[in-house]
Formats: C-alpha cells, sequence, structure tokens
C-alpha cells in the first residue's frame, strides 16, 4: 500500500483512546493525523492536554505530541482531516449515538469502541473472527444514514473476549447452557490503581450493565443477517456474574457448558487450536498467527504469565476438565484494553479496509 489511511481519534486523551495511539504507531496502513477531545482539551498540544494522564506503559508517541487537539464536537472540521475515526468518547450513551451517526453522515467511516450502538439494529458489531458476515449490513446502515462511504462499525464488550470464541469453536456441538463468571481488570473501568487506590486487596461483585452485556452480545454475534437486521441466536443460554478484582490488564472468566452433542475433551481442543478467522486467512497486521491457545499445566492462563499473548489479541484457555454439574468448565483469559478494547477496533478496521469498506477520500 502506498499511501496510508488518515485516522481520527476521538476521544483521544482517555484511557483508550491513548491505547489506540499506541498501537497505531507505526502501523503499516493507518496513520494518526487528528486528535479530538472534549472542548476543555481543544487548542492545547496532546501532550499539554493529557498532561499527567498517560497510562500506558510505552511512552507517548512523538508524532501526536504536537499535534493539536480539536473539539469533538465540531464534526466537519474534525472529518474533513480524515479518512475515517476510531470512536472511543466519553458521554451519555444518547450523545454517542447521535456524534457517531454525525461523524458516519460526513462521509467519515466510524469505528467504535463504545456501546452506544450496539445494539442498533444496522450497526454490525464484530468480533474479525467470528462474524465478520455481519459487515453485509453496512449496506442498508448507509441507505438509512443515506450516505455513500459513511457507517458505524461497533466491538462488543471487552467481557466476551474471554470466553465467546472458545464458544465459537464448538458451534457444531451445540453449547446449550453457558454459566460465567468473570474476573474484570480495573483498566476495563479507565483506571489504574493509582487512580483506584480502594481496588488494592479488593474486590467488587458488581460492574455496571456488565452482567446483560456479557449474556446477550454474544448471541448478536452469532446472530443472522436477515431483512437488514440481526436476529440473534436462541439456541444458546447464558447467565453471567461479574466481578471487579484488583488486577491492571486481564478478563479472566470461569465457564461451566453443557451441549447438544457432548464432545470429547480431545475434540474440543483441537476445535480451538485449529480455530481462524478472515483475519488469519487475510494475514491482517493486527491478527494473531494463532487466535486460541490451549494450555495444558494446570495453574494457567495466568494474567502475569498470558495476557500478552500474540500481542494482546489472542485468547488463552484451559483447565478444560468434565463436571458433576455441567459437560465441561474451563478458564479463559483476554487482554481487555488490546483484544478486548483497542485492538479488537483496529482489526476490525483492518478488516474493513480489506473489504473496501474504508478508503481514501483523497
Amino acid at each position: 500500500m502506498d499511501k496510508k489511511l488518515r485516522v481520527g481519534i476521538l476521544g483521544a486523551t482517555g484511557m483508550v483512546g491513548q491505547r489506540f495511539i499506541s498501537l497505531l504507531e507505526n502501523h503499516p496502513w493507518f496513520e494518526v493525523v487528528t486528535v479530538a477531545a472534549s472542548p476543555r482539551s481543544a487548542g492545547k498540544t496532546y501532550e499539554e492536554a493529557v498532561g499527567g494522564r498517560w497510562k500506558m506503559d510505552t511512552p507517548m508517541p512523538e508524532g501526536v505530541k504536537n499535534l493539536i487537539v480539536k473539539n469533538v464536537n465540531e464534526v466537519e472540521e474534525v472529518a474533513s482531516t480524515v479518512d475515517f475515526v476510531f470512536s472511543a468518547v466519553d458521554m451519555t450513551k444518547d450523545e454517542i449515538r447521535a456524534i457517531e451517526e454525525e461523524y458516519a453522515k460526513t462521509e467519515t467511516p466510524v469505528v467504535s469502541n463504545n456501546s452506544a450502538h450496539r445494539w442498533t439494529k444496522d450497526v454490525p458489531m464484530v468480533v474479525p473472527e467470528i462474524n465478520a458476515a455481519h459487515f453485509d449490513l453496512i449496506k442498508t446502515q448507509k441507505e438509512r444514514l443515506g450516505t455513500t462511504r459513511g457507517f458505524i462499525a461497533v466491538k462488543p464488550n471487552c467481557s466476551i473476549q474471554s470466553y465467546t470464541p472458545a464458544l465459537a469453536a464448538w458451534k457444531e456441538f451445540g453449547p446449550k447452557e453457558v454459566v460465567v463468571t468473570t474476573y474484570q481488570a480495573i483498566s476495563g473501568a479507565g483506571k489504574t490503581f493509582k487512580d483506584w487506590p480502594e481496588m488494592i486487596e479488593n474486590i467488587i461483585p458488581y460492574i455496571g450493565g456488565e452482567e446483560e452485556k456479557s449474556e446477550k452480545e454474544p448471541l448478536r454475534l452469532w446472530g443472522k443477517v436477515e431483512d437488514g437486521k440481526i436476529v440473534p441466536a436462541t439456541d444458546t443460554v447464558i447467565t453471567c456474574q461479574c466481578v471487579r478484582v484488583p488486577v491492571l490488564d486481564g478478563h479472566t472468566a470461569a465457564v461451566f457448558v453443557n451441549f447438544e452433542k457432548k464432545p470429547t475433551k480431545e475434540q474440543i481442543i483441537e476445535k480451538w487450536r485449529s480455530f481462524r478467522g478472515e483475519p488469519q486467512e487475510l494475514d491482517l497486521p493486527s491478527a494473531p498467527k494463532q487466535f486460541i491457545q490451549y494450555l495444558e499445566e494446570d495453574d494457567r492462563p495466568q494474567v502475569q504469565l498470558d495476557v500478552n499473548y500474540e500481542n494482546g489479541m489472542g485468547v488463552s484457555l484451559g483447565r478444560l476438565r468434565e463436571d458433576s454439574v455441567f459437560d465441561y468448565k474451563f478458564i479463559g483469559l483476554s487482554h481487555n484494553t488490546l483484544r478486548g478494547a483497542a485492538g479488537g477496533a483496529v482489526l476490525i478496521a483492518e478488516l474493513l479496509k480489506a473489504k473496501g469498506y474504508i478508503t481514501s477520500k483523497q
């Protein structure tokens, strides 16, 4: 590819915005040319606007430090400088829905990390390895918005990445009842231990809205496109509890499953290890080579050892065994701000570009 696509980050000063900026440094296809945030940050350099709130392990990329932050509400102004945007804005759901549609109507594709549009009927919510076929909704969405190239695509909640790929690999065996408990890192709330000292040596047995997302969103991913909308799958029932734990990065899930057709343990592991999708077939820049790894050791996956598997874009599974109440149980782990947030959105954008949905405006 001769020329990189010009990218804008909406909500660039927050934790997910920072993660987008870190991930896109030296990206082979995309270049961050515009950063936008709230009016209070507008007019400052990006370095000034973030100040002492840079939360990434790696230093702030030199290329963005002196970008002047634009006001995210000045949609035409921001959109005129970019080919597409990543959205990580911090607003109410209604405000997010409205502003993302405004951007799309300027003929600027929006790849969103936010939950606001996950249940908009013609907006694809995608894990690229699982349901890239849902991009077919974009045609219907463009007709509704009155656009030729502008649209919105979203990624699902971070919590479901630790078990939904594992279940997707088993579809032929018919997972019918699933019980999940997630143990979720504090970066999922946009926090570090410095910001949230109350989480040190603490567990909070509630994360607002998370349980409903964790139960319902996988069913949408497995749904079918019919008459310009997604009809969610109905053959699996998921119940979930979500717990905040004192871990910085990495969501762990303890999962119990009953099947229509109970497979052998060997069949399950083979399905996991061979599970591939379009990102792997197309060798996309951010795609993990091996999406799911199965670890044989009794004490894996562990956050310290496994959260960065495949640069945080793979899923680590372990402790698969038969259960006395359910057919099987296992443990899953994924990186909540890489695969689960900004990294997952970058992978969506790469697939959209590879499929011709995102192109240069110039």
